[in-house]
């Protein structure tokens, strides 16, 4: 994939990902952002109503060949899994339909953004630079946060840690319009659920928790069977607001079940292969659209940029 034409945007990718940087150090070879994680293979059966909602190749066929990455929040890639940073954790499924040929549902374990552009974002990020977390509201995170309400809420939300990865609900950030065969659209944003239930953590377990015991516990579960998630898409109302991502929408609005993934197996050299896969917030495909959301071009390109620095790193060892 080719990267954006739009200079404003690649000069603010690369912004973005300098701060990201400055925050929580380089560390060549490992994502910027979310740099802990591990990947399973599994398989993705949709469900009877999909194609009422999309025609997408992967909804068409009876199943598709899906890879997953769970990861902890942050840049550094050896942050401790009991440690409140690690929140929100994050989810990425891969949706293999051929040779070369992919799409993506890139989710995190809260819903929602802190900011509505990139510009925002990178404002953040600056302002998390340069704060003394000892004093917030007189630092320039508390400037940021008192004058960006969206931001703060999602700074307030409670960010649990989870028993397990597979007990953790997941959700994209953005919203897409989803088309089916006969042309009908509608916006939806991503919502993965958990088969085995929401399960979390109070704050005096987490502590006494070791460092690894999310990768550890979810090798270990898939180990024993099959880990499933619901992929649910929360359909908007005429009228609700589909590109801003720091907008909820009400809950009583439809979920409508797209299919189920089932992990099975680790994925063979799992540290080689995250350096290598570059998951893409935009879809690319036939049946699902980007929505106007302006976070989704600017996603695109810093994660595109970061994984071919990532790649182009020396290999580990």
């Amino acid at each position: 994939m080719p990267l954006p034409n739009d200079e404003k945007l690649l000069a603010l990718s690369h912004d973005l990902i300098q701060q990201f940087d400055a925050i929580f150090g380089e560390h060549p070879g490992f994502r910027p952002a979310h740099a802990k994680g591990t990947m399973f293979t599994g398989t993705f059966t949709p469900s009877p109503g999909a194609a009422t909602l999309t025609r997408a190749p992967h909804i068409a066929r009876s199943s598709t060949p899906v890879t997953v990455r769970f990861s902890n929040s942050t840049g550094v890639p050896l942050i401790p899994d009991n440690d409140p940073n690690a929140n929100p954790r994050g989810m990425a499924i891969r949706f293999n339909l051929a040779a070369h040929v992919h799409t993506d549902i890139v989710s995190h374990s809260s819903d929602g953004f802190p900011t509505h552009t990139g510009q925002e974002f990178l404002e953040l990020l600056r302002a998390i630079a340069t704060s003394d977390v000892t004093n917030i509201p007189a630092s320039p995170l508390g400037a940021f946060l008192a004058s960006h309400p969206a931001a703060l809420a999602y700074v307030q939300t409670p960010k649990p840690a989870p028993v397990s990865f597979a007990t953790e609900t997941y959700y994209g950030v953005t919203a897409f319009r989803f088309i089916n065969a006969d042309g009908a659209s509608r916006f939806g944003r991503y919502r993965i659920v958990p088969a085995a239930g929401n399960q979390h953590l109070d704050d005096a377990v987490v502590a006494s928790k070791g460092p690894d015991y999310l990768f550890d516990e979810i090798k270990s579960r898939i180990g024993s069977g099959p880990v499933e998630y619901k992929i649910l898409v929360q359909l908007a109302n005429d009228g609700d607001t589909v590109d801003d991502a720091t907008i909820h929408w009400p809950e009583d609005r439809t979920l409508l079940e797209l299919g189920t993934i089932a992990l099975t197996a680790p994925v063979a050299d799992s540290d080689h292969e995250q350096k290598q896969i570059i998951f893409d917030p935009i879809p690319r495909i036939e049946g699902i659209e980007p929505s106007g959301d302006p976070l989704l071009e600017v996603r695109a390109a810093v994660y595109l940029i970061s994984g071919r620095r990532r790649r182009a790193a020396p290999e580990a060892g």
